[in-house]
């Protein structure tokens, strides 16, 4: 016969297992939201390496909207160093301006396309450069300037996106020309054609991309002379650098390999942009 002690030591004995079991429960959520873990170690224990990645951005990112599948240079470099850490690429959709914001959140573990300027410097870490890019100038059909001198004068009427690179070259360099300062590289764009302004500043990558798809648009002018910056991944800042350090190591042997360099210009002949069509002077 059961006895009311015999049920009472099997309800506590059940408690004492769902205790136990909660507790083991609680301690693998707990070890899988450490936050004292490393990204490095994350993506190591997960098997999984998260980047952020723009929709509207070719040749860096472009997505087919049918699909839904993912292309671009930095895609496919992204997913080489996926492999080599032996993880499966997952990818966000970000724009140029979240992506910083989207690193200090830690939604995802890497960024490819920042320019390492001073104001992210101060939020976020940078890789080594994965390749060069002049800055560079679409103009008008009738506006053809040879050098930064000319362009820095009250009757050149400029547009840029606020707050990028772009913005903050032309303000070192230009800052009597007359600077529009919008939103977006596409409201700057849409700027030039409807002759609001005479020229755009805009890296050479994304000028050569903007003016095959609108030839009508004017033309590309790198002045001189010719100043460049570089194009980084990011991260998300942290005590333990082997992210950083790792990712540095595997740029660097990729660049020597030529594997970088072919991905980049196998990736702006789908927007076609050719070699041939990078100016002299200007090195990947």
């Amino acid at each position: 016969m059961v006895t009311r002690r015999d049920v009472a030591s099997i309800v506590g004995l059940g408690a004492v297992g769902a205790m136990a079991a909660g507790a083991l429960a609680s301690s693998a959520v707990a070890q899988a939201a450490d936050p004292n873990e490393s990204t490095f170690a994350r993506i190591r224990r997960t098997k999984k390496m998260r980047i952020g990645a723009v929709g509207g951005g070719a040749p860096y990112y472009m997505k087919d909207l049918a699909s839904g599948q993912w292309k671009g240079f930095y895609v496919d470099i992204a997913k080489a160093l996926a492999d080599d850490m032996e993880a499966e690429l997952e990818i966000t959709e970000t724009t140029w301006g979240n992506s910083v914001l989207d690193l200090q959140s830690n939604k995802i573990d890497i960024f490819f396309g920042l320019n390492p300027t001073p104001k992210r410097a101060l939020v976020v870490d940078f890789s080594v450069p994965v390749f060069n890019n002049a800055f560079g100038i679409l103009c008008k059909k009738d506006f053809k300037p040879k050098t930064w001198a000319e362009l820095n004068s009250p009757d050149v009427k400029i547009a840029v996106d606020q707050g990028s690179s772009h913005d903050q070259v032309v303000s070192r360099l230009i800052p009597k020309a007359q600077i529009s300062r919008l939103k977006t590289a596409d409201d700057a764009t849409a700027a030039l054609q409807t002759g609001r302004v005479d020229a755009q500043c805009l890296i050479t990558m994304l000028s050569l991309t903007v003016l095959k798809k609108n030839p009508s648009l004017g033309q590309f002018v790198l002045p001189t002379p010719i100043f460049a910056t570089t194009s980084n991944a990011g991260f998300r800042r942290e005590t333990d650098k082997t992210w950083r350090d790792y990712v540095n190591t595997w740029i660097d042997f990729n660049k020597g390999l030529g594997f970088i360099r072919n991905a980049i210009i196998t990736n702006m002949e789908l927007v076609g942009v050719t070699e041939a069509d990078i100016p002299p002077g200007v090195s990947l």
